[in-house]
């Protein structure tokens, strides 16, 4: 595509528009919004922590009406089949009477999927998401079924309750691009909530949506995102800290103390691009240390494995960011 100045002005006042329009029904959350669109732009997908009813569902449904995407929302249950996923055949009659085997699309053939408590149902059917998560696609049958382009999946856990829950193994975490911690609201922000369910309309700004992007412009700002600049050096920087998470390969004491596994080179090829997602957000063109110091937490978050002997003492993700990444 050809980036002239003007095209790339209009699709950064989409993006400005697009945060506003979020902005009027998520209160409180900008920290949250602002990392859910920086997965978004990076083509990647988003694991989203947080206690029932921070407004994780709206979230993503005021998204998907300001970019006018296909949205759908899976409710995990530990009953859930692979099958109520990605969907199944049926035997169907044609006009003429002739029987044959039809496959019935399931709720993944969207373009923003809400994997509400992904954690809540068995292995086998959080690897069905999870591997079209990977390849954007589908295979049943010995057919092959691309998924819809964007598409973007935003699962959410609850951090409180393990009963009746399934861990996510760390190989099908490394599928997140961003894992992403949503807290309480502020009281002002909470107050407004509450305002807004009790009809006090007076006291808030109009909550609809407008439409301000559409699937086009998405996809032309994640290719925009991948000709953003990042120096060499910088490169370096992220390469030296991913490799500094490695008990073996590091002479930080804490990481060999507290750490059973790093992070693979998916979470340094993870930063790069959600660090130019960044800058992009923030009308830029060129990486600066401060993308990467926004980005790093929610990537690596999920892709370093800690021991008991961490959670014991207190040894946080943020302890390990503070000794080993160079450009703090």
């Amino acid at each position: 595509m050809d980036w002239t100045e003007s095209t790339i002005e209009a699709l950064n006042e989409k993006i400005f528009a697009l945060k506003t329009e979020v902005a009027k029904v998520i209160f409180g959350q900008e920290q949250v919004v602002h990392e859910v669109l920086i997965a978004m732009l990076s083509g990647g997908h988003v694991l989203l922590e947080g206690v029932p009813g921070l407004a994780k569902t709206k979230l993503i449904k005021a998204i998907a009406s300001a970019v006018q995407l296909d949205f759908n929302r899976i409710q995990f249950t530990p009953d859930l089949m692979p099958s109520d996923i990605i969907g199944t055949e049926l035997l169907q009659s044609d006009a003429d009477g002739k029987r044959s085997f039809v496959f019935n699309k399931g709720p993944i053939f969207s373009q923003l999927l809400l994997a509400d408590e992904i954690n809540r149902t068995p292995p086998k059917t959080q690897a069905a998401l999870l591997q079209a998560m990977e390849e954007r696609s589908i295979s049943y049958m010995g057919k092959h079924y691309p998924l819809p382009d964007p598409f973007f999946v935003l699962a959410t856990q609850n951090p409180i309750e393990q009963s009746g829950t399934f861990q996510l193994p760390e190989a099908q975490l490394d599928r997140f691009l961003l894992k992403i911690n949503m807290g309480y609201p502020s009281e002002d922000n909470e107050f407004k909530v509450l305002a807004q369910k009790s009809g006090f309309s007076s006291l808030l700004e109009d909550s609809s949506v407008e439409k301000v992007m559409n699937a086009t412009d998405l996809i032309n700002t994640r290719k925009l995102v991948q000709e953003v600049f990042i120096d060499d050096s910088l490169i370096t920087s992220i390469n030296k800290f991913i490799r500094s998470s490695r008990p073996s390969l590091t002479h930080v004491q804490e990481v060999k103390k507290y750490i059973d596994w790093g992070a693979g080179p998916r979470a340094g090829q993870s930063i790069v691009i959600a660090a130019k997602a960044n800058a992009l957000l923030n009308n830029r063109l060129s990486v600066i240390p401060e993308d990467i110091q926004r980005v790093i937490e929610p990537v690596i978050r999920h892709r370093i494995l800690f021991n008991f002997e961490a959670e014991s003492d207190g040894f946080s993700i943020t302890d390990f960011i503070r000794l080993t990444f160079a450009d703090k």
